[in-house]
């Protein structure tokens, strides 16, 4: 406590430049960033896959593949400088401040009486705020599912739905956001300079809360989770929850192909109550013993406590944030040079403070990677214990040629954004040989499913 309120009097020192400070970081990750694109863009060039997929991979798919990925490149180019664009606006022209104010006469002339304080202004300039951004990126949301996606045959959404899934997702905002916001600010409001600790207690608590009401409440307004009809792979999946001790309560299929071509296999739950879920691309793209093999690398990832560790970090990472931001908050330099000279919010404060603390967090990005790699390898290296190293490159593979995903990667660029390692890591992992499957006819050429991430499973 003593060091925190310390570092607090060190940084709060008049006329300090907090705008600038934060410009410069955010201009130098995106050129860094951009660095990065162009050193992968070279890579989405090359003419020939991979020497481990050249048996795999007809050179038809693989320049679609390059093709895909330029696109995604070239897009990520210009979203990334749109939104750099709008950070910049809202800093330089004090979009905040002004908006606050606003808010704040709106709150003066229109509220009830009694709707008054700083936790009601708050709710007002959050949703407004979080309006005003959401209308100014529509464009390219459209852009991206209905260009981009539908180019390479992966869009399987309306516009209808679209807008309706953005209509949802806004309502679901206000619902959960009113009073998850509420508690936030009183807490902190209430508890001194201590507030991190209880912060942190809420943090847990809501966790825990979103893992039991999503798959109820939230999931399905989104997506229809239909048991898994019986058969040889509902016997397979529940064969292998059986031998691993999993506690398997539900087996789902979503239908992920009503948005999408693409697919995934996730579980989720309660440590004594877990429920996998499938998604029905996956199925109609895969054969039955590639799916369980899918799903042994997801439960090795349970078995190895993968999912108990990122939990743990990830609650370190919520301790350290509330923490650091006691520091922040009330750093009166830090919300002057942002032009807020008589009021002090906690949320604008908290905003400002996740600005100053972007470099930062690229950093624990850039670790968890690694981390996360590192975890994709032991997970695959299970499922090959399991007996399923065949099944696993056979899924993969496929699963590569039918989501367009990324062939190869630049280190630097890979070692930055990839959660996962790229195809040739992981079959060279599994001591997988293309001598093994030349021309497998279960390997089609299709663009229709799976995650194009670059990075799935």
């Amino acid at each position: 406590m003593d060091i925190l309120r310390r570092l607090g009097q060190y940084l709060d020192r008049p006329g300090f430049p907090w705008k600038k400070l934060i410009i410069g970081f955010q201009i130098t990750q995106y050129l860094f960033e951009g660095f990065l694109t162009l050193r992968q863009y070279k890579i989405l060039q090359q003419p020939k896959p991979p020497k481990t997929l050249e048996g795999e991979i007809k050179q038809e798919t693989f320049d679609k593949s390059q093709a895909y990925g330029r696109a995604k490149a070239q897009f990520g180019f210009v979203s990334g400088l749109y939104s750099q664009a709008q950070n910049f606006a809202t800093i330089y022209y004090d979009v905040l401040p002004r908006l606050w104010d606003l808010t704040g006469i709106w709150l003066f002339r229109y509220s009830p009486q009694g709707f008054t304080g700083e936790i009601v202004h708050t709710i007002i300039f959050f949703f407004t705020y979080n309006l005003i951004t959401t209308t100014i990126n529509l464009p390219v949301s459209y852009y991206s599912t209905f260009v981009l996606e539908e180019k390479f045959g992966f869009n399987k959404s309306t516009v209808k739905l679209w807008v309706t899934d953005l209509l949802k997702g806004q309502a679901l905002g206000v619902v959960l956001g009113v009073p998850l916001l509420s508690a936030f600010l009183a807490i902190i409001q209430k508890t001194g300079n201590s507030f991190f600790y209880y912060l942190f207690l809420f943090g847990i608590a809501v966790q825990l809360f979103a893992i039991t009401i999503y798959p109820i409440a939230i999931l399905p307004l989104f997506n229809k989770l239909s048991p898994l009809e019986e058969g040889a792979l509902k016997t397979g999946v529940e064969g292998l929850a059986k031998r691993l001790d999993f506690p398997l309560n539900n087996l789902f299929v979503i239908d992920g192909s009503k948005r999408s071509a693409h697919s995934n296999a996730y579980f989720y739950g309660l440590p004594w109550k877990k429920h996998i879920v499938i998604y029905d691309t996956l199925i109609e793209k895969s054969e039955t013993e590639e799916v369980v093999a899918v799903l042994s690398h997801e439960l090795g990832h349970w078995s190895l406590s993968h999912t108990t560790k990122l939990f743990g970090i990830a609650q370190f990472h919520m301790f350290y944030i509330f923490a650091l931001f006691s520091v922040f908050i009330n750093n009166r330099s830090l919300y002057q040079s942002f032009g807020f000279h008589k009021e002090f919010p906690i949320i604008i404060g908290f905003i400002l403070f996740s600005e100053a603390l972007a470099p930062m967090d690229t950093v624990v990005k850039l670790l968890m990677n690694i981390l996360s790699r590192k975890f994709e390898f032991e997970a695959d290296e299970f499922a090959v214990r399991l007996g399923y190293s065949t099944e696993l490159a056979k899924s993969l593979i496929k699963l590569q040629i039918q989501n367009l995903s990324t062939m190869d990667a630049d280190w630097m660029y890979a070692s930055y954004h990839f959660s996962h390692p790229i195809l040739p890591e992981r079959l060279g992992a599994l001591g997988w040989s293309s001598r093994e499957k030349k021309a497998d006819p279960t390997i089609i050429d299709d663009n229709k499913s799976s995650v194009a991430t670059g990075r799935e499973l």
